[in-house]
């Protein structure tokens, strides 16, 4: 089921355009290549169904086919590799900030929603979504505590977990029981003398598997209706001017995976050599900070926030004095007077941007113009004015504006750049040696085969 949804998005590609180091001049050029036109998303009920999606990936991405290895005693189907291969890519990319490849429903929803309970507590989706959306009449709280605990005339959980942790009542009470019943059925059926009596054992035998199946659904089939329920609330959001952008990296990401499947190259190993760790490292560091700028350009409560701690300032514009710069060729320099209630941590010279047509344009604090208690600051803008003698117009603030500066840069800049791999150290994992082997599978355990 999940390998036939991702390829249906692998086909559909448009041209795009991306940098890439040209081998023969070492210069940055830009090339055509295919971008997927969209790309996949998997939404599991909690963050440990993300761990789940990764352990699954894990245990599956090295088992051997029977075209692999033809003496492995219990070889896996031809694409379960693939899959581990592709859950493996998913669960490493839910690790990178920003991404919505593979979310987890309750991380979501607390993004947008607060609730009076703790963190913990926020993982249980049936008590979460209780909170935010109760029923008519009843309280968060009230509606949450009955969705935690509240119990059946049978003793089950009204709202059981999400798993992959089941409730130990259904397990001894209904589901053993039930297993048990089928076994007995199955044995049954095999020791069956002749077909009238082998045919009143299989009524038995289906009818034991159908009780397991009504059972697993009636523990599964809430979570599956709670899931749509909080995907139908998020529906109701407005959606974020920069999420696009987010999204592109995402199909950028699903693409680059596609190409290496398409290419043969091995499965991800188990562990990453030093340099992959470190670009890795550097890549959820400089994600984190994008998404918390970018989150707050987008969400006024989170620019709220950063206000408070002194990240960011909103005031009018009450003063606008041209000047320019003392260059040989002079460019516009304005002053621009900015009375402001908050209390922004602004050293000498402090860069502050706000945000012009999507683009980031860039001040410098210049000082306060009746002291720090006054609310009067100044700020030269630097940039985004365009290459006349005489800014264009719209780009310099205007006499009762009103504007919002952070402290904080729009787009983080990215670290120093690794080398590459033949003139890594060797004590980092370079230079490359032999071909790698490829690694090998788990062993294969009593809970393998069943």
């Amino acid at each position: 089921m999940v390998l036939p949804y991702l390829d249906g998005f692998a086909d559909a590609v448009e041209a795009a355009e991306r940098s890439e180091t040209d081998p023969e001049t070492g210069k940055r050029v830009k090339v055509e290549v295919e971008l997927c036109a969209d790309a996949p998303q998997l939404i599991v009920p909690s963050r440990a169904g993300v761990d789940l999606v990764r352990l699954l990936g894990r245990s599956t991405r090295f088992r051997r086919t029977a075209e692999q290895d033809p003496e492995a005693p219990f070889p896996a189907p031809p694409r379960v590799p693939l899959l581990g291969r592709w859950l493996t890519h998913f669960g490493e990319r839910a690790r990178v900030p920003g991404s919505s490849l593979l979310l987890a429903m309750s991380d979501v929803l607390v993004r947008h929603w607060a609730t009076g309970q703790s963190s913990l507590e926020d993982q249980h989706l049936g008590a979460l979504l209780a909170w935010i959306d109760p029923p008519e009449g009843r309280s968060g709280a009230e509606a949450a505590q009955e969705a935690e605990l509240a119990r059946d005339a049978a003793g089950q959980l009204v709202c059981p977990p999400a798993g992959p942790a089941t409730d130990p009542a259904f397990d001894n009470k209904l589901l053993a029981p039930a297993i048990e019943r089928y076994d007995r059925a199955r044995t049954a059926f095999a020791a069956a003398q002749d077909g009238l009596e082998a045919d009143d054992r299989l009524g038995a035998l289906t009818a034991a598997e159908r009780e397991i199946r009504a059972l697993v659904e009636s523990r599964t089939r809430p979570t599956w209706d709670a899931v749509w329920r909080g995907l139908d609330l998020l529906a109701e959001l407005p959606e974020g001017a920069r999420v696009e952008e987010r999204w592109t990296r995402d199909r950028w990401s699903f693409t680059g995976h596609r190409d290496r499947v398409l290419a043969g190259e091995p499965p991800q190993p188990r562990r990453d050599d030093a340099v992959t760790a470190a670009n890795k490292l550097a890549t959820r560091e400089r994600e984190q900070a994008r998404l918390e700028a970018k989150e707050a350009l987008d969400d006024p409560l989170v620019m709220a926030a950063r206000r408070l701690s002194g990240e960011a300032f909103a005031g009018e514009v009450v003063d606008v004095v041209m000047a320019y710069s003392e260059s040989r060729r002079p460019s516009p320099r304005p002053l621009v007077t900015v009375r402001t209630d908050d209390r922004p941590h602004l050293g000498e010279r402090a860069r502050a941007y706000r945000s012009l047509g999507g683009k980031p344009q860039t001040a410098e604090f210049v000082g306060y113009e009746a002291g720090p208690e006054g609310g009067l600051l100044v700020l030269r803008v630097l940039d985004k004015m365009g290459r006349g003698k005489e800014p264009e117009e719209g780009s310099v603030p205007e006499k009762g504006d009103r504007l919002c500066f952070t402290l904080f840069e729009h787009e983080p800049r990215g670290g120093a750049k690794l080398p590459d791999p033949e003139e890594t150290p060797w004590t980092h994992g370079g230079p490359p040696g032999e071909e790698a082997v490829p690694e090998p599978a788990d062993p294969v355990t009593e809970e393998d085969v069943l």
